[in-house]
């Protein structure tokens, strides 16, 4: 049988007043059999009904719980002075407000990670230009997001790039021109790939890879192979020193080999 909708005074079923303040008509049950907020009157057909005071109970009952003070404390705070309640409340306030603020910053950071996803890089062309150098195209990002946004490693790339500040580009910037000087020194020196230096070498570019997303040796040997196949790969790679393509291509299927992977059947794992 139903229960009814209702009283001809203020009084409301259980129904009435789990759907006022948020919870369930099974839970406002179980308060009522611990005794932490009882409905002051019954229908002629025994049914609980809830008065106006009976919801602002229910109503503090549930802030409590949403800021996870447990059932003992909120059934003690419910019949403590009304001095101590109030301060309750109001230290309860303060640390809503702290959570409102981490949830706002969350919310950001959700936001930041879906424009990061579709562009790429959370800076303007001029910043661009300015961190990476006169010779980076704005238009790399939305052409590398075309051709591996459905990737993981696309998804762990911008996910980072949403974290990071210019500060942060900074720094990476400074370390790929570090270790992009150090390749040329060591090509212009003649070391051999497959040397122990080389082989330094070729672990250092694939953590330099690392720092947009994770990298495999199989991965970096595929990366390696459009320094010589790829047109633009390699006049980026030329443009730095000549021979430097080939060079560092050799490098990282030397370092592949030595680490067990075969750099003609590498796979982009």
């Amino acid at each position: 049988m139903a229960e009814p909708s209702g009283t001809a005074d203020t009084a409301v079923t259980v129904g009435t007043a789990a759907s006022r303040v948020g919870v369930t008509v099974r839970t406002l049950h179980h308060w009522d059999e611990i005794g932490l907020v009882r409905p002051s009157r019954r229908s002629p057909a025994g049914y609980r009904l809830y008065a106006a005071s009976d919801l602002a109970h229910l109503h503090r009952v549930v802030v409590h719980r949403e800021l996870g003070v447990s059932l003992e404390e909120t059934a003690r705070l419910l019949e403590a002075p009304a001095e101590e309640a109030a301060d309750a409340l109001l230290r309860q306030s303060d640390r809503l407000r702290e959570r409102i603020t981490r949830l706002e910053g969350l919310a950001d950071a959700l936001d930041r990670m879906a424009e990061a996803r579709e562009s790429g890089l959370l800076l303007s062309a001029e910043d661009q230009v300015a961190i990476f150098g006169e010779r980076w195209n704005p238009d790399w990002s939305e052409q590398a997001r075309r051709k591996w946004g459905h990737t993981a490693q696309w998804a762990q790339y911008t996910e980072r790039a949403a974290q990071r500040t210019t500060e942060d580009w900074h720094r990476i910037t400074a370390g790929v021109e570090a270790l992009n000087a150090e390749l040329i020194e060591a090509m212009r020196a003649g070391v051999e790939p497959g040397s122990e230096r080389a082989d330094a070498l070729a672990e250092q570019h694939r953590a330099s890879i690392g720092v947009y997303f994770h990298c495999t040796h199989s991965m970096q040997v595929l990366i390696g192979r459009t320094y010589v196949e790829d047109p633009a790969f390699r006049a980026n790679q030329e443009a730095l020193a000549p021979g430097l393509a080939r060079w560092l291509h050799e490098v990282i299927d030397a370092n592949a080999r030595r680490r067990g992977v075969d750099p003609a059947t590498a796979t982009w794992e």
